[in-house]
């Protein structure tokens, strides 16, 4: 199931996969940083290990040594328990930003069971935000800007993460024009002495505004850092400096509950 370098244990994979192990979905905030409003909360995969620990699931899900239907099969697990964690505790006060592999995009168990999870929400999908990373997964341009409007068409908005971690970041957001784009820590870490960083945050800033679109800096974890970035301009912020993850309740996940394998928002 899981080969050397993924740091999971076999059991606990092999737990998670069989509808056994224990996810505990994590929230972030992001706030506008002009007034600290909290503006948006994201929704990060965790899991609980044999000793009771939570740790991400990022490094797990992106690791290339883990199979792919593996892969799939643990976001959609993954999705299950963030949207029961909205269904339960989601409110209309902010935006909602749900964690999403591009590698579910291609499944049809993920559109599946999307209606159902929608329907449960207590709140307008228009506030979900299905956040994908560009560098992972479909690699096909034309076919992941038709899963960005097939989401729009459902309700949802969408967000490119990690913009700036690889030379087709900026093709990935002017082909899938997202409602949110979210700088990468690599444009933001140790930016108040980097101006060429500077004023690409700026440039960035202006251009979301521009175009209508929310603009996120991720990864603010200094007070200098985060100076840096609102004299940049960048609206809204999120980083440990900010607000660290923390828990929502957790719910172990059955292993019958997940199937196998717009207008966009101003950041002002």
């Amino acid at each position: 199931m899981i080969e050397r370098g993924v740091h999971m244990s076999k059991g606990i994979l092999e737990s998670m996969l069989g509808g056994e192990g224990s996810i505990v979905p994590h929230v972030q905030p992001m706030y506008r940083l002009v007034d600290n409003r909290l503006m948006a909360m994201e929704y990060l995969a965790w899991y609980l290990d044999a000793e009771g620990k939570a740790n991400p699931a990022g490094p797990i899900l992106q690791d290339p040594a883990l199979r792919l239907e593996d892969r799939l099969t643990l976001d959609l697990k993954f999705l299950e328990s963030t949207f029961q964690t909205l269904a339960r505790v989601g409110n209309d006060s902010h935006f909602h930003f749900v964690n999403l592999e591009p590698v579910s995009l291609e499944a049809p168990g993920f559109w599946d069971s999307l209606p159902r999870w929608m329907e449960a929400l207590p709140f307008s999908p228009a506030l979900v935000v299905m956040e994908f990373t560009e560098s992972q997964g479909v690699h096909d341009l034309a076919s992941l800007q038709g899963y960005a409007n097939r989401l729009r068409d459902l309700g949802l908005r969408v967000a490119v993460d990690d913009l700036g971690a690889g030379v087709a970041s900026l093709s990935h957001m002017a082909r899938l024009a997202p409602d949110f784009i979210k700088a990468d820590r690599s444009l933001v870490e140790q930016v108040q002495r980097r101006p060429y960083q500077a004023a690409l945050l700026n440039a960035l800033a202006h251009f979301a505004r521009r175009m209508h679109v929310g603009f996120i800096a991720e990864g603010i974890e200094t007070l200098e850092e985060l100076e840096a970035v609102m004299d940049a301009d960048v609206p809204w912020g999120q980083g440990f400096i900010l607000g660290q993850p923390w828990p929502t309740q957790p719910k172990p996940i059955a292993a019958s509950t997940a199937a196998p394998a717009s207008t966009a928002a101003s950041g002002s």
